[in-house]
């Protein structure tokens, strides 16, 4: 995955839009791969779904609470990619109070499945979903990757440490140290 370029996608997303009117005010609007990674240093992090126990207690929770050290290191934006659609994944966004990191909607579970990191959860009543990984991408490439062992399609365990922000952090600042 090192020095992997992110695929290019188009992401279906739902912006806040007061023109719209009405009590949901939204409208669609297309986000690609370069809108996203183009230009910027960013971490993405990607896990099986919103609003489940691990990601929404732990992992986003954290990266919300220390995204001004990630900035202070050199991040411009903080992503998370699940393989849900633009509904629910605002409305977990709505749920967790984001104000610092930015979720992105694999509906369809595109560029998911082009990162190499898809897998069934069948085993849990989800379908297809993602493995949980993070990575700095910095201008589209893959700078560091951070994958939880055991990848595996209906894997009966929910592995997190690896991706966790506070790894992430920890090799960033060893970065810079070097």
């Amino acid at each position: 995955m090192l020095g992997k370029k992110v695929p290019a996608v188009t992401f279906r997303t739902r912006v806040r839009d007061e023109a719209v009117g009405g009590p949901n005010p939204f409208r669609w609007q297309d986000v690609t791969s370069d809108d996203y990674f183009k230009g910027k240093k960013v971490v993405l992090f990607s896990l099986p779904g919103a609003f489940t126990p691990t990601c929404s207690t732990y992992q986003l929770p954290d990266f919300e609470k220390l995204a001004g050290e990630f900035r202070a290191l050199g991040i411009d934006e903080i992503y998370c990619l699940s393989v849900n659609d633009a509904f629910v994944m605002n409305a977990w966004a709505k749920g967790q109070n984001l104000e610092n990191v930015k979720v992105i909607p694999d509906g369809s579970g595109e560029f998911t499945r082009k990162m190499g990191m898809l897998v069934a959860k069948d085993n849990l009543g989800f379908g297809m979903r993602s493995w949980r990984y993070a990575a700095v991408i910095n201008d589209g490439l893959v700078e560091q990757w951070f994958e939880e062992e055991g990848y595996s399609d209906n894997c009966e365990s929910d592995p997190y440490g690896v991706s966790s922000p506070q790894n992430i952090l920890e090799n960033l600042k060893a970065r810079v140290a070097a």
